[in-house]
């Protein structure tokens, strides 16, 4: 599969403000981007007052605990040949403490997420395969940081990997738009993202409800931003 090309567009004036994967943008990048004729997302607040991202419900989002089970979902992630994609690590608060993450890596399809937990070891080997993988293709946001974790923990690469910010950037957006400001741009959509779950202790052996939703639909979200780029001709595989 061919990694997906961003093509040109013409700008539409957009009234919101910039935004970034950590918050919204001042008032002075505001005016920067008018005079520069950038497109701004909206702010996290213009995002809240928005129609919800319905995402997928928890019986749609699934956690393999055996090595069957982690083998036919690779199956089927290997068949779809792409899906949203992320990973969660256990957040560090000390200066200079080094993550040991990731702890869970999420894949999304059409209808359904897998949540890989790493801890696992019937699913270390195959989900290091998935990632590893050049025929799979891994859609998400700041996947940068990802890489190095990835290597960090795994021993090996992230490849073949569509990083959504990457192509905001080349449709004229600045810094890092993120999941939620990319939602509510391009879908008119919010997407709550909660400060609490976000930093949650990711290495438990049994992860929350409210984990399991949060994580599938941070991978989720990428594929249906993704399928709108590429309605709105901005992208095509």
């Amino acid at each position: 599969m061919n990694k997906p090309q961003p093509r040109s567009h013409r700008r539409r004036p957009v009234s919101s403000s910039p935004n970034t994967r950590g918050g919204s943008a001042g008032s002075g990048d505001r005016e920067k981007a008018a005079k520069q004729d950038w497109p701004v997302a909206p702010t996290k607040a213009e995002t809240a007052a928005l129609p919800p991202f319905a995402g997928l419900p928890l019986d749609r989002i699934h956690v393999p605990a055996t090595r069957a089970e982690c083998e036919r979902a690779a199956e089927e992630i290997f068949a779809a040949g792409l899906g949203g994609f992320d990973t969660e690590a256990r957040p560090t608060f000390r200066v200079g403490q080094k993550s040991d993450g990731p702890h869970v890596v999420q894949f999304a399809l059409a209808d359904k997420a897998y949540i890989f937990q790493l801890h696992r070891s019937e699913c270390e080997k195959v989900v290091a395969d998935l990632i590893e993988s050049k025929e799979i293709l891994k859609v998400g946001f700041g996947l940068k940081n990802d890489h190095g974790q990835i290597r960090s923990r795994l021993g090996i690469a992230l490849n073949h990997v569509l990083d959504l910010d990457q192509i905001f950037r080349k449709l004229g957006y600045r810094g890092q738009i993120g999941v939620r400001g990319a939602m509510g741009a391009l879908l008119k959509q919010g997407f709550k993202k909660s400060k609490s779950i976000t930093t949650s202790n990711w290495a438990e052996s049994e992860l929350r409800s409210a984990q399991l939703l949060y994580a599938a639909n941070d991978a989720y979200a990428a594929l249906k931003i993704m399928e709108a780029l590429e309605a709105e001709g901005h992208l095509e595989r």
